[in-house]
């Protein structure tokens, strides 16, 4: 089963422009009811003993539709009780829905082989427990048991109980038994946020493999950086809604209640943008007014260059600004000598 490779489409199969059809949710609900007990004392549980509990109905999931294609690493997101794991676990078959349906091209895989393990048994014990639990014959478990060990990074500590392991060693073993086999549909619930950075790191290259190989991956995780670093697309679901079903970017922006990073590119730029055409604005406008300034200026300094100097013919000094007249003789009038008042009488009309 899991070395096969993903069967192709059927000869009746719709194939859409995105991919295979792999998982369509169509009009989800799920409801499921829990007992309730409202008694506060001990006096109080002898009392009501033998009585009916009260019932709560809780409606976890409320119309989801949505179609994955092969391919795709799809995200969801939201709060503690939004109705996430429930969807998860109805594509998985583990969960009944109430109303519509849930169709899956194959079976799908929610990683999560926790249930089947035994913590008294060592790890290498439970990694054939997984293996049978996922479907492997034995002979393929023991094939893959090396590779599974390697994949997990606990070094001796495989041989150990699992009792023994810290929740991180538990989820990586977990995680890595999960990753032997190459499901079509995968579902990740909350694998993602343990180990340390090299595990994180061969976890999404685990994940980047099996979106090549025309996998459809889903991820729940409350971390939107590796949310964002592994998705193609992300779901966001609050309070059993499809609140949002797009761009990893966009939702989680949404979701965190901020703008999207491109958002806040473009912003950025219409900034910067603005403040440059404020400040060619305002190189204009000194421009204009250097220029309005420099006609003023040039005739301050071309005024005293028109001025008379001193030792010319038409200084105020007694030399006539016109040509004199001719005398009857034909000689020219000499220059009138002017009084001292009479000189600064002409001067003031002058001016």
């Amino acid at each position: 089963m899991a070395e096969a490779g993903y069967p192709p489409p059927a000869a009746d199969e719709v194939v859409l422009d995105q991919g295979v059809v792999t998982v369509k949710a169509d009009d989800v609900h799920i409801h499921y009811r829990v007992d309730e007990d409202a008694s506060r004392s001990l006096r109080d549980l002898f009392a009501t003993a033998g009585r009916r509990r009260h019932r709560r109905y809780v409606h976890a999931v409320k119309g989801v539709s949505f179609t994955a294609h092969a391919g795709e690493v799809i995200g969801v997101i939201g709060s503690n009780g939004s109705g996430k794991s429930s969807l998860m676990r109805a594509i998985a078959g583990l969960q009944p829905v109430s109303e519509g349906a849930v169709y899956a091209r194959s079976t799908p895989m929610l990683l999560g082989v926790g249930a089947v393990l035994n913590r008294q048994l060592s790890g290498r014990r439970n990694i054939m427990l997984g293996g049978l639990a996922l479907g492997l014959t034995a002979d393929e478990v023991k094939a893959k048991e090396s590779a599974i060990i390697e994949f997990a990074g606990i070094g001796h500590a495989i041989d150990r109980p699992m009792r023994t392991y810290s929740a991180g060693m538990s989820a990586r073993l977990q995680f890595s038994i999960s990753a032997a086999v190459r499901p079509e549909i995968l579902i990740i619930d909350e694998a993602l946020a343990v180990g340390d950075r090299e595990f994180k790191q061969k976890s999404q290259e685990r994940i980047q493999q099996l979106r090549e190989s025309a996998g459809t991956v889903f991820i729940v995780s409350h971390g939107m950086k590796s949310i964002r670093t592994n998705c193609t697309r992300v779901l966001w679901i609050e309070d059993g809604v499809l609140r949002a079903d797009g761009d990893p970017d966009e939702v989680t922006a949404r979701y965190d209640g901020r703008p999207p990073r491109g958002m806040r590119r473009k912003k950025r730029k219409r900034a910067q943008r603005r403040a440059a055409r404020v400040r060619r604005q305002r190189e204009l406008l000194e421009q204009a007014a250097a220029e309005a300034r420099l006609p003023t200026a040039a005739t301050a300094q071309a005024a005293p260059a028109d001025a008379p100097s001193p030792g010319s013919s038409d200084a105020v000094d007694g030399s006539p600004s016109a040509e004199q007249p001719p005398r009857a003789d034909g000689q020219a009038s000499p220059p009138e000598v002017l009084e001292p008042a009479q000189q600064s009488e002409g001067a003031g009309r002058r001016a």
